[in-house]
């Protein structure tokens, strides 16, 4: 192997494959990262035998060859380089990764490619493609809502569901449900129904970025893969075996009071509460009371106390108000949380009663829904 590339290039493609990356593992060689030369580029791969991730930079090969070196290491030397190119050799014969930029050189003991674990190709299968700021937001509004204890491995998962030219995406941890539906950008062939990894999603998002091109998604026939194809990178993953809850039965039908709240200051209020909530079982309690007057449409008490600390009461005006006036108390985490996936506007909150689960929806859309189980509390 000798080749040569830019530094800016070679340290942006370790960035990406570095999340792959195993921190600890009974496989050694999966804290390594893979290079290989492939049709005069540099072909970067790291697995954790969860997820794999590739992804291909410009270069100039003399060449080919292919060997495997610790990815921290290679990393933090990449990155303390200037701007420049560097140029990679494998010296024949000794595993030694020889790299020059500059002044600078260093040598680098290495694994012989053979020894790295095959990332699995997934070549054929169901295939869609969805525009990547549609999936990007589907994926900030969901994963988060995940399991991450594993006494149920299915809910460490995100539900993926193509049916038609829809695509659905759902996640449950027990206490809260998420569920996004969005288009896909040309119909697929068969309806499929998967659950991936809510680990994989997030690293997904991350790869996203501003790209501006759609993704391309591919399953294998058994299920047991899937790969997400994007320009220049590919993200391989496992994919969760079992049966997903039937969470069509836990959005509530109906509701007895709709309040519409401004976003950014039920947003502001909710984190004010949450000082006080973190002392006193994070607890937040919104009660919304409809005006007599007509002077408004009513107004929403968010507040939070605790023994040691004190509490807090805040007053935010309510845009319009729909059946009576209710009561309900939140987790501190999970309500901020969902309103933190709004991006701006207005949000609704549906309620029936105070140990009825409560509903958010965005108000310009029915693309999205959440529901929060209530905290039980003395009102």
């Amino acid at each position: 192997m000798k080749l040569t590339c830019t530094q800016e290039n070679f340290s942006r493609g370790l960035g990406i494959v570095n999340r792959a990356v195993a921190n600890r593992s009974t496989l050694p060689i999966t804290q390594n990262v893979l290079l290989t030369t492939d049709k005069s580029r540099l072909k970067l791969s790291a697995t954790n035998l969860e997820i794999g991730i590739t992804t291909w930079i410009g270069g100039d090969v003399d060449d080919e060859g292919a060997i495997t070196v610790p990815a921290r290491l290679l990393s933090e030397f990449v990155n303390s380089l200037p701007s420049g190119n560097i140029s990679l050799e494998l010296m024949p014969g000794t595993g030694v990764l020889e790299l020059k930029c500059g002044n600078a050189e260093a040598r680098i003991n290495g694994a012989d490619a053979d020894e790295f674990p095959p990332i699995p190709a997934v070549d054929e299968g169901v295939g869609a493609r969805i525009e990547q700021g549609i999936l990007k937001n589907a994926i900030n509004r969901v994963a988060f809502a995940a399991a991450t204890e594993e006494s149920r491995p299915v809910l460490t998962g995100v539900e993926v569901r193509l049916d038609g030219n829809k695509f659905t995406l759902a996640a449950a941890d027990g206490f809260r449900l998420a569920v996004q539906h969005g288009s896909l950008t040309e119909q697929v062939d068969q309806n499929v129904e998967v659950i991936i990894p809510a680990r994989t999603l997030n690293e997904l998002g991350r790869l996203l970025g501003n790209l501006t091109d759609s993704v391309e998604i591919l399953m294998t026939p058994g299920k047991g893969q899937i790969l997400f194809r994007l320009p220049d990178i590919e993200l391989v993953s496992q994919l969760l075996q079992g049966s997903f809850p039937n969470y069509d039965q836990l959005i509530p039908q109906g509701y007895q009071t709709r309040a519409i709240f401004d976003l950014a200051e039920f947003l502001r209020a909710t984190r004010s509460a949450a000082i006080f909530a973190r002392d006193g079982s994070n607890i937040i309690r919104v009660e919304v009371v409809p005006e007599d007057t007509g002077t408004s449409a009513g107004k929403a008490l968010i507040s939070a106390r605790s023994e040691d600390v004190g509490d807090n009461n805040d007053r935010i005006d309510v845009e319009s108000i729909e059946g009576d006036a209710s009561k309900i108390a939140f987790n501190s985490r999970y309500l901020q949380e969902v309103l933190s996936v709004f991006e701006r506007g207005q949000i609704a909150l549906e309620t029936t009663t105070p140990s009825s689960p409560g509903v958010f929806r965005p108000v310009d859309s029915e693309d999205y829904i959440h529901v929060v189980m209530p905290m039980f509390v003395q009102w």
